[in-house]
């Protein structure tokens, strides 16, 4: 168990709880309740969401610089009642009613329908030394989701979860701390739904009913409780406003959507080409290439090996010229390297970059590199400077950054000697110190912080200083950023994938609920390493990853030096071909899935769905983790155990359609569904409308000359975005959506594409209407509205 603090706090330490409520005073966003030395703070800050904070000795702590939540000042005043009497507070917006009794502060939210949720337990509020803790009530037949990057299955129902980012090497359906850290869950039943976020940066742990059936607990080693009340009807209202509070991901270039290829490592020039070569020959769309840390020089970030990548620059001209991104590896370890000319090490030197110790001793660790030493990115003349430092790579054509190593994950002693993981210590200052908010008082002038209160944010910050980095140096197109470690709010600066998987059964089973579970924490531009990194996968393991990896949000194969090469060739003609059609359909829902992109950056909706996102009163969604929607229409039951051709598929309540076949079937309704090596069950819901392009070898290989809308025959609608695919006009205004609308009106069908609205055009195209079961009719974009009958 890491050492925090040094001295954990005493767990035999009983808990001092908050006193009587004394006095009640409030403002147009704020509810104090002063209650002897402690206070209660209640902000209201939309009718569904409310901020809740206690201090044991009545002082707040100032917002820090690196909040990562909207200050409270930003939100829109919203009107609320304050009713007073002897034995309680309450206060009601249209939406919910908090009621705080005076006695002993114990909080209870209702609906309005008053059913009761985020409701005290009779030990509301503690603290002791060390740590500060909330319990509040399960209710009947709730459960739980979210919590960021998670193992395991769906539901966290009687489980515990960690917030600190950890090098999760190894990881198993048993681990609790991972590379992210997001404290943010949401609640589940019938009827009612609502959100936490514990606004924390310190080390902190949700006890969802584990110690004591019936309650969960919330606890933190900061000084103070500090955490948001999201009600929602159901989990999109919930990530609506929770991704208002933490941000929403900006729009990737739309080559992020196709295949990625990596491995550590492709280790020179020559074999790179060739691997590209061998897409094209085969007829395989990809996308983008990773180089590992071996493109380095010594793996010294920044730099090039001679030897294995003499002509970097031609190289990825190269590439570019056959539809090939390059991404590039960076880690936050800079080689320890005084009197050798490396300016990364230099220049960090020179302007006191990097983290030191408390005793002004610069800190080091072991990495690749070896001896290493570590930019404090909670500084923002550092995060500038890092940014920056990414020139060397835009500049000769590299498109995006993939962050890793960044929880921080060090060792004590160089890698391959057996030496212990190590973090800064936690006393080390980081940070801006002094730095003064908006909202922070005079005496606010505050010491630096320690990395106890911001290690959990070292990874993100990074991300941060690559993003805003590439931002000032490919100002006129999108870049790609990808990163291992973050924390809540990580997805305003980066994709995500989940770290150093294994080529297992068990791994592929877990990529869905993990990739789930990120999404309902706000997280949507996700992703495992097909085929397992550690490890060497089967041909059948191989070929079932890459059909549930067609869903993923990031669609990267990656594997380890150690392990036989993963590439979709190298399993033998029978997988090739299924991998060559799984990666064609991921082409060909291309429109699709881009507007699911465009939903998560406008709404913060997940883009890979649990069923229960669309039918939270249906509770045999609850715990159903083996099954996924991409959107709202396509659900996909993937097969994840070697030898199995059937499974049981449950379909929830309305028709769906096989989409292989075009059968149908009425739910709610469990079936049996044949699935041979070449098959992914696939669904769609009834009045489903999907757009579809031809399959290209890479996203811009051509026009756009055949939009094809399939059709599920129902009542339903669908909104197509689009826009150039790669530069930032799209934030001018420069897109253009189009909603499509599908009725039956007795024996006919009647579908209505309506004007395209937006000033960006796309090239000139047919499109194909296809209604399953009916026909087909074609006509020519020409942006104006049209009704056909069927």
């Amino acid at each position: 168990m890491p050492q925090y603090f040094g001295k954990l706090p005493t767990t035999d330490q009983p808990w001092t709880t908050i006193g009587t409520v004394q006095a009640v005073h409030w403002n147009q966003h704020n509810i104090n309740l002063e209650c002897g030395e402690s206070r209660l703070s209640i902000s209201v800050l939309a009718p569904n969401l409310i901020r809740v904070r206690m201090s044991p000795n009545g002082e707040f702590m100032p917002r820090r610089p690196w909040a990562v939540t909207l200050d409270d000042t930003e939100w829109t005043v919203i009107p609320f009642q304050v009713r007073e009497t002897d034995a309680t507070v309450e206060i009601e917006t249209e939406q919910i009613r908090v009621c705080v009794q005076r006695e002993n502060c114990r909080m209870t939210c209702f609906d309005k329908a008053g059913r009761p949720f985020a409701q005290d337990a009779d030990l509301a509020i503690g603290w002791r030394l060390g740590a500060v803790a909330a319990w509040k009530r399960i209710e009947a037949d709730e459960h739980f989701y979210g919590f960021g990057e998670r193992t395991g299955f769906l539901d966290k129902l009687s489980e515990v979860k960690t917030n600190w980012t950890t090098d999760a090497l190894d990881y198993g359906s048993l681990t609790d701390e991972m590379y992210q850290a997001i404290p943010f869950f949401m609640a589940l039943r019938p009827d009612v739904a609502y959100g936490i976020f514990f606004n924390t940066t310190f080390w902190s742990q949700f006890d969802i009913g584990a110690e004591q059936p019936g309650l969960w607990k919330m606890e933190t080693r900061g000084g103070e409780l500090d955490y948001y009340i999201i009600y929602g009807s159901e989990p999109a209202e919930i990530l609506r406003t929770y991704t208002q509070l933490t941000g929403r991901m900006p729009l990737p270039p739309k080559w992020a959507l196709g295949y990625h290829q990596c491995r550590w490592s492709y280790e020179s020039e020559t074999v790179v080409r060739e691997l590209a070569r061998e897409f094209r020959d085969r007829r395989i769309p990809c996308d983008v290439i990773h180089l590992d840390i071996d493109y380095m020089r010594g793996y010294r970030v920044f730099t090039w090996s001679p030897k294995r990548f003499p002509d970097p620059a031609k190289l990825i001209s190269d590439l570019t010229e056959v539809g090939f991104k390059t991404v590039t590896i960076i880690d936050p370890g800079v080689k320890y390297e005084p009197e050798a000319n490396y300016h990364v090490f230099d220049q960090g030197i020179q302007n006191d970059y990097f983290v030191r110790q408390a005793n002004g001793r610069l800190f080091h660790g072991y990495v690749w590199p070896e001896k290493s030493v570590f930019p404090d990115f909670l500084r923002s003349d550092v995060r500038q400077w890092w940014g920056d430092s990414h020139k060397s790579l835009t500049d000769i054509g590299v498109a995006g950054i993939w962050n890793d190593m960044n929880e921080p994950a060090i060792d004590d002693r160089p890698f391959g000697d057996d030496g212990h993981k190590i973090w800064f210590p936690l006393d080390a200052p980081q940070g801006d110190g002094g730095e003064m908010t908006p909202s922070s008082s005079p005496s606010s002038q505050n010491a630096r912080a320690t990395h106890a209160e911001v290690h959990n944010l070292y990874g993100l910050s990074m991300a941060r200083a690559s993003a805003e980095g590439l931002q000032r140096l490919r100002s006129h197109e999108r870049s790609f950023v990808l990163t291992r470690s973050g924390f809540a709010g990580v997805q305003r600066w980066s994709s995500v994938w989940m770290g150093d998987n294994q080529s297992l059964w068990e791994h592929l089973e877990m990529s869905l609920p993990m990739l789930c579970n990120m999404g309902l924490s706000g997280v949507a531009f996700v992703g495992c390493d097909i085929g397992g990194f550690a490890g060497n996968a089967t041909a059948e393991l191989f070929a079932r990853w890459m059909q549930v990896g067609m869903l993923y949000p990031l669609m990267r194969g990656h594997s380890a030096m150690s392990t036989a090469r993963h590439e979709p060739w190298v399993f033998g003609e029978r997988t090739e071909k299924i991998c060559r059609e799984y990666i064609n359909l991921r082409y060909q829902l291309l429109p699709y899935i881009y507007t699911l992109f465009w939903e998560a950056a406008t709404t913060g909706a997940p883009i890979l769905r649990p069923l229960l996102y669309h039918f939270p009163n249906d509770p045999k969604t609850y715990t159903l983790y083996d099954q996924v929607l991409l959107g709202s229409s396509l659900m996909a039951a993937p097969i994840y155990r070697p030898g199995i051709e059937h499974r049981a598929v449950y379909l929830p309540e309305g028709t769906w359609y096989d989409w292989w076949t075009g059968e149908s079937y009425s739910g709610p309704v469990h079936i049996l569904t044949h699935a041979p090596l070449e098959k992914m069950p696939l669904y769609v819901r009834a009045g489903a409308i999907i757009p579809m392009q031809p399959v290209m070898q890479y996203v811009d290989e051509h026009p756009v000359e055949h939009l094809r809308l399939r059709i599920f025959p129902a009542t339903g609608e669908f909104t197509l975005y689009e826009d150039d695919g790669h530069t930032f006009e799209y934030q001018k205004g420069n897109f253009a959506t189009i909603n499509y609308r599908v009725s039956v009106d007795g024996e006919q069908t009647i579908v209505e594409i309506g004007a395209r609205e937006g000033t960006w055009t796309p090239s000139p195209r047919e499109v194909i209407v296809e209604l399953l079961g009916v026909g087909e009719q074609q006509f020519q974009d020409d942006g104006k509205p049209r009704t056909l009958k069927f």
